[in-house]
């Protein structure tokens, strides 16, 4: 049963650095690029039935926005980019759903919640999947909470809807345990980072930016990473009418994004240079978040589908989600992918 609590207040000294984070959320595959050399867009609007992109972003493609990549690439088409920012992913999918967002970056868990609730959304590409050392339960570091069975009746704190979800049915499964035994009390991530800092609760399920500053400044203890368990690494969603009304757009975009991507992966040490200003996180902090992530993009194929159908099959046997969904009903044609899946993205 799903309950909610109030977001404690905090004096000044249990503040410290974890509240340098309001509005920092997960950091996606979307990062800097140095890509001077990205080629033009065609300067025809086959392929263009709208004249703005509304991209949805929780941290990352914020980067993207502050470096104006997409934009520049857009311009030679008359098109110009608008940035929303969410808490989470299942916010970014109900902005999606009621039109305010065409295109963004979320876990593998929001759109099967968000296709469950009607949203008429599409998977256009894969983030490539991380180690999952990003992901994980975490506990004070004087919790009696040891194994992941110590958590029956214990309060944990989560965004329904996201990864962190998915992560804790599995990790609890791994324990011997179901999801009614536990207290489960869902959170946007700043109100729960509050909430596990006042030792309100007994363990939090959380991402980075979130999980590495919380081991670095509240000194978390963690009690299981989603090594082995998070393993699809997340989506570019676009709304249907967006994604086959604007092949051409949704195709520059995502080889974009995916260039982006390469470059972070082989200037890491830029990455957190570039990065710090913005999301005014230590270094130290940020470089161990970068590198225990994976970048670029990947097609949507079959097998990752597959896999996509597996985590909605659980949720669904759970009875977290409403009914059963087919995740095919939220892909596109073959013909479709081909004309908006760039060359430049690798099967890999």
């Amino acid at each position: 049963m799903m309950t909610s609590i109030n977001p404690p207040k905090l004096n000044i000294v249990q503040r410290f650095s974890l509240l340098i984070l309001p509005g920092l959320l997960t950091l996606s595959t979307s990062l800097i690029s140095c890509s001077s050399d990205t080629p033009k867009a065609e300067n025809n609007t086959s392929g263009v039935k709208t004249k703005v992109v509304h991209m949805g972003y929780q941290s990352a493609g914020d980067l993207v926005r502050i470096k104006g990549v997409i934009e520049k690439r857009l311009q030679p088409l008359g098109v110009t980019v608008e940035w929303a920012q969410f808490a989470a992913g299942p916010q970014l999918m109900e902005a999606m759903n009621v039109g305010k967002v065409d295109v963004g970056s979320v876990g593998e868990t929001p759109p099967i919640f968000a296709q469950a609730a009607g949203t008429s959304l599409v998977y256009i590409a894969g983030n490539k999947p991380s180690s999952g050392k990003g992901s994980g339960i975490i506990v004070q570091d004087n919790s009696p909470i040891r194994t992941l069975a110590d958590l029956k009746g214990k309060k944990i704190v989560f965004q329904k809807g996201s990864a962190s979800h998915y992560l804790l049915i599995k990790a609890l499964e791994e324990g011997g345990l179901k999801y009614s035994d536990i207290q489960a009390l869902s959170l946007p991530p700043s109100e729960a980072r509050d909430a596990f800092i006042q030792g309100k609760i007994d363990a939090w399920v959380t991402w980075d930016p979130y999980l590495a500053v919380a081991q670095k400044k509240a000194k978390a203890r963690l009690l299981r990473d989603a090594s082995g368990i998070s393993t699809q690494g997340g989506y570019y969603m676009a709304s249907r009418k967006f994604a086959t009304e604007n092949p051409k757009l949704v195709r520059l975009v995502l080889e974009e994004i995916n260039s982006l991507g390469q470059w972070a992966e082989k200037n890491t040490s830029e990455v957190v240079k570039l990065t710090a200003p913005h999301l005014k996180i230590d270094e130290d902090i940020l470089t161990t978040m970068i590198n225990r992530r994976s970048y670029g993009l990947r097609p949507i194929t079959p097998e990752i589908m597959q896999n996509q159908q597996k985590i909605a099959d659980l949720f669904a046997q759970e009875k977290i989600i409403p009914k059963p969904i087919k995740i095919q009903e939220a892909m596109l044609t073959n013909e479709q992918y081909a004309a908006i899946t760039p060359e430049t993205i690798s099967q890999k």
